[in-house]
């Protein structure tokens, strides 16, 4: 069953076998005899196009990761009874978030609690809210915009969007800048959603539109790319450094525009209620990252 919800997951019987350290061939005569012992079929097998759900197995499929998850919570409570923390938790992760948080994260709490097995799961914004609502992760780390239909949020930390741009640009060194005066310029964006969605947004409280030059998936290329002057960029989290991952300086600029300061949070699905290692993290990381007078709003 545990193999089935990996499939299920996944999309594919290889990924799934990496997910849970079996092989291939263990996968797929496993499930297979799951098929067998319920008569009916779970999955469509289409050779190099992955696997997808039968009718039975999308109704089949809730049941067994609720069954799945006592089955889990059963070790947890035997090993908790003992005083010790265990089994399984499921971290979701927004992918642009990962270098700032995770390490932290699991470094400290796997010393805390190094019976649980925590798994990483990361993606974009929407792939992190979906994956919550279907059961495959605990918790996630993501931003907050709007409103977070089915969801429980816990806001970690508020930061205010800003610009960053080459040491040698005009507006290097200035107090604040706003976005009608850039508007011309070429924006280099992180090509994943919400970037462009928040760009033009921003963009047009100021009556203008972003200027859009270069997209890339890589955080540091779009810093790397800014810091060798061609173009400026929009970011919401505060780096460590000021400089790309090259060794070019770089020069963050706060934008004088009234835009609402962005929430970082942690978050699980509002219908589900979280087990003893997802409440533990939970306290944890808003232990880690939010201050003693509350969240902290990075202006």
């Amino acid at each position: 069953m545990e193999y089935f919800v990996a499939v299920a997951d996944t999309g594919s019987m290889s990924a799934a076998a990496v997910r849970c350290h079996a092989s291939q061939a263990s996968i797929s005569t496993a499930i297979a005899d799951l098929e067998r012992r319920l008569g009916v079929q779970l999955l469509i097998r289409r050779r190099a196009k992955g696997v997808s759900l039968t009718e039975a197995g999308s109704r089949i499929l809730g049941r067994a990761q609720a069954m799945l998850i006592q089955a889990d919570e059963i070790t947890a409570g035997a090993r908790a009874e003992e005083g010790q923390l265990a089994g399984r938790l499921k971290v979701g992760c927004y992918a642009a978030l990962i270098p700032f948080l995770i390490p932290l994260l699991v470094d400290g709490f796997t010393r805390l609690h190094p019976a649980v097995d925590l798994e990483l799961i990361e993606g974009q914004q929407d792939e992190m809210r979906q994956a919550l609502m279907q059961g495959s992760c605990d918790v996630a780390l993501l931003y907050a915009f709007g409103d977070e239909a089915g969801l429980s949020c816990t806001t970690l930390r508020r930061s205010r969007p800003y610009v960053i741009v080459a040491t040698d640009h005009p507006v290097a060194g200035r107090e604040s800048v706003s976005l009608a005066d850039l508007a011309d310029e070429p924006l280099i964006i992180y090509a994943e959603p919400p970037a462009r969605q928040n760009a033009e947004h921003w963009f047009s409280l100021v009556g203008a539109r972003p200027n859009i030059r270069y997209r890339s998936s890589s955080i540091e290329a779009v810093r790397s790319m800014v810091a060798r002057g061609l173009g400026f960029a929009t970011l919401i989290q505060t780096w460590p450094t000021d400089s790309s991952i090259e060794g070019l300086p770089l020069a963050s600029v706060p934008l004088s525009d009234p835009i609402d300061s962005v929430e970082l949070v942690i978050a699980h699905a509002s219908h589900v209620t979280p087990t003893h290692r997802a409440r533990a993290f939970l306290q944890y990381t808003e232990k880690s990252l939010v201050g003693p007078t509350g969240p902290d709003t990075i202006d």
